[in-house]
């Protein structure tokens, strides 16, 4: 699985209308609830604001007043399809005169977060544990050799060392 490694911006147009692509990397519902109010704040005019996401097992799609099915559930199988995770992605869309039809609203919100994913980094996510390790100060290069260079999420000096280090299952 996948994730986007910095929010990203992305706009399309297809016969006249604006597509724009918000990709977020989301760890809570809230966040989620954030993003969406901050889009619509920065984007008032827009005419809709379809959205899908998947936070770890949960998904949940928006076609925001587009037909049933149209823009939402395109959105959340481009995600699906390249096993992205944790991430949120909103759609603005500004009418630009043309109807697009049901199919063309498919290809559109469809192409848009396409798009978007070609020119975002991802990160690969693994499966992992977050450990706290109590050491003596003499036995800390031993331990960064042993487990090849752990990621150390925090460092407490005192007659000791407490570490708290992101370990994935091979370390």
């Amino acid at each position: 699985m996948f994730t986007v490694n910095q929010n990203i911006e992305h706009e399309t147009i297809i016969k006249n209308s604006r597509f724009i692509c918000l990709l977020f990397r989301i760890n809570s519902i809230d966040e989620i609830n954030t993003y969406l109010k901050e889009t619509k704040e920065k984007y008032t005019k827009a005419t809709h604001y379809c959205y899908a996401y998947i936070l770890d097992d949960f998904k949940k799609t928006s076609d925001d007043g587009e037909p049933g099915g149209t823009a939402g559930m395109p959105i959340l199988n481009i995600l699906e399809k390249n096993n992205i995770t944790n991430t949120l992605a909103i759609v603005v869309r500004y009418f630009g005169g043309i109807k697009l039809g049901s199919g063309g609203l498919v290809r559109a919100y469809s192409k848009s977060v396409r798009d978007t994913l070609d020119i975002v980094e991802l990160n690969k996510l693994v499966e992992g544990y977050l450990v706290e390790i109590n050491i003596n100060y003499n036995e800390l290069d031993n331990l960064i050799y042993l487990l090849n260079n752990p990621i150390i999420t925090n460092k407490d000096f005192k007659d000791s060392i407490v570490l708290t280090l992101k370990l994935n299952n091979d370390q």
